[in-house]
């Protein structure tokens, strides 16, 4: 095996991604170690390393790898008839809507194991068509092919260098765009958070070190997509990058999205969906998006997880790069990046075989704690606004 290849496998190994890349026995899968290299040449220049980023979250957490039950434990890979598929079922309103999935006014006692077996016996396009009716993440192995995010013209070209003076609006939640947000506070920029008093970001109900990790270099701004339309309306005005991961007609009804916004040379908008402009209402999360780009390990059983919700991290950072390159090149334009296009991208690296000698496998560790940082209060970024939008004589 050629010296190069060798390290990366080490690599997989000594960062933890093979014991999130494993089978239900612990045995790991080193197919996919390229993706670690992949990621970490996006994620250097941007002063991060990707092995962290991948296998954070699992640190704080202690879960590691279990086959085809996500790392997470609310997505799995189930066969079907003529394949793969994965499904989410990470919220109650996933759990509500499963009768409907099965077609049965029975209820459901146990909800993976009646959804194992009325797998085998549909095909996988059926079973997922479904689940998108219904609003289920769930998705065939494979489906989507890799494909690079997609940059818009919207604005006029613009100097805007990195650093405080770069005001960054996150509008996102959970893990992709919020990670996206960290990496640009990380690199010197202003970022503020806005979270609807109604409607937080849900990781907060989760681990409060994970919630702290994508968002501890953040101002925190409190408003309401309808109740402050025209508060938040300003704040993008003045914003120099927006990062938003909400399905695009809630942005549209609040007069809020892109196309709606002043005209600010320069300005990135970055829009990061499951799948895409062309299928804004389908519901994606980390590891449904992975299989739907095909991004899984092998076994002899079959495919397993790759790494623990791996779209979501690979699209944080394939995100923020996106992000420093329209700005590096003028900005003044909106940027797609979809989950699934993202996975499906890395898939397509080729494939390693396992090492020929015994190799010691580390195990993921929590990212080290940021040092507390004074942030701008909410009354500051309001000034900021009122400078930036109406500009004194």
């Amino acid at each position: 095996m050629p010296t190069d290849q060798t390290a990366v496998l080490d690599r997989w190994a000594a960062g933890g991604m093979a014991r999130l890349t494993c089978t239900d026995d612990g045995t790991p899968d080193f197919s996919r170690a390229a993706v670690l290299t992949e990621a970490d040449r996006l994620a250097r220049p941007l002063g991060q390393n990707a092995n962290t980023l991948l296998t954070g979250r699992s640190g704080m957490t202690g879960r590691r790898g279990h086959g085809r039950v996500s790392v997470g434990g609310s997505t799995r890979l189930l066969q079907a008839s003529d394949g793969w598929i994965a499904v989410t079922l990470s919220r109650p309103i996933d759990l509500d809507s499963l009768p409907a999935l099965l077609e049965t006014s029975e209820p459901i006692v146990h909800p993976w194991r009646t959804l194992a077996h009325a797998a085998r016996m549909r095909n996988a396009s059926e079973i997922v068509e479904r689940a998108q009716l219904l609003g289920i993440p769930a998705a065939t192995l494979g489906a989507v092919a890799p494909a690079p995010p997609m940059s818009v013209r919207r604005w006029p070209r613009g100097q805007q260098p990195m650093g405080p003076d770069l005001l960054v609006v996150d509008l996102s939640s959970m893990w992709a765009g919020p990670l996206c947000g960290q990496i640009l506070a990380g690199l010197g920029a202003t970022v503020v958070k806005v979270e609807s008093p109604l409607r937080p970001d849900g990781t907060r109900a989760g681990d409060p070190d994970f919630f702290r990790w994508m968002n501890g270099r953040k101002s925190f701004y409190s408003a309401d997509l309808r109740a402050d339309g025209a508060r938040l309306g300003r704040l993008l005005d003045a914003a120099d990058v927006v990062i938003e991961a909400s399905r695009p007609r809630a942005l549209v009804q609040a007069g809020l999205d892109a196309h709606s916004r002043a005209d600010r040379p320069g300005r990135v908008w970055a829009r990061i969906t499951g799948y895409g402009p062309d299928h804004p209402m389908r519901v994606a999360f980390g590891d449904d998006a992975a299989v739907a780009g095909g991004l899984v390990g092998r076994s002899s059983a079959g495919p397993i997880f790759c790494g623990d919700a791996i779209a979501d991290p690979l699209t944080g950072i394939t995100a923020a790069h996106e992000v420093v390159a329209s700005l590096n090149r003028g900005g003044g334009e909106i940027i797609n990046v979809a989950m699934a296009d993202v996975a499906a991208t890395f898939a397509a690296l080729p494939t390693l075989p396992d090492p020929r000698r015994a190799v010691e496998l580390g195990e993921p560790r929590p990212p080290d704690p940021d040092a507390q940082q004074t942030l701008p209060s909410a009354a500051w970024v309001d000034a900021l606004v009122a400078a930036r939008v109406e500009p004194t004589c």
